[in-house]
């Protein structure tokens, strides 16, 4: 599903990915962890379209994204990847189910089908009662889970996840962790996620170690 191969990336002067490789397969759940400065992240955004590497390449479901153009770049990372962050990066203005429904409006899909598929989202989040609730309404947990649900709008084949529960309680924490699998298990997803919580690494199929700039074992 994900191949890395020998993927370097520098700011300036500072080396923060120096050649990795990595494979990750089909409906995996994968976690990525390492101290501060390791390159979780910048190695997350590079699988996730969002920075280039500087060299080496990438595949994802089968498409070598650093080889597309500004244009289909932006369209499969919209039909192909889902993203999850840890602030949840929601709509104000917007609804719940508007902030669902966003990822579809993007595709083209039509609102009527937008909004079937964001209703069942929804209520396999066990939010059917919070659809016409804006952000500033919802707990914490709420919101997170509607920013899972926005991921998972256009069915993608991988969901990215960058300290999805970083700013939530313990309990919020646990179900959003028991989530990832529960999505993994209905819908196939792969989920590759970035955290410093050790409780989650712990319950993924694999847990890979960064540590300046290279996979450690």
């Amino acid at each position: 599903m994900i191949t890395v191969k020998d993927i370097t990336k520098s700011f300036g002067s500072l080396q923060v990915l120096k050649g990795i490789d990595l494979h990750i397969e089909q409906g995996e759940v994968v976690s990525i962890v390492g101290p501060s400065g390791a390159g979780k992240t910048t190695l997350l955004q590079i699988i996730g379209t969002l920075d280039k590497p500087d060299g080496g390449t990438v595949v994802v479901d089968g498409v070598d994204v650093c080889h597309l153009s500004a244009k289909k770049l932006s369209d499969f990372r919209n039909r192909h990847l889902g993203f999850v962050f840890q602030f949840h990066q929601l709509l104000p203005e917007f609804t719940a189910l508007e902030n669902i429904m966003i990822p579809a409006y993007i595709a083209g899909v039509k609102h009527s089908e937008a909004r079937k598929r964001a209703e069942e989202l929804l209520a396999f989040m066990g939010l059917a009662d919070r659809a016409t609730h804006k952000p500033n309404e919802l707990s914490g947990g709420e919101k997170q889970r509607v920013a899972v649900a926005r991921a998972l709008m256009n069915n993608p084949a991988v969901i990215l996840a960058d300290e999805p529960s970083g700013s939530l309680d313990s309990k919020n924490k646990a179900e959003l962790h028991q989530l990832f699998f529960d999505l993994r298990d209905k819908f196939g997803q792969t989920f590759v996620i970035v955290t410093h919580d050790e409780e989650l690494a712990k319950l993924t199929d694999r847990t890979i170690h960064l540590k300046d700039g290279v996979i450690s074992t």
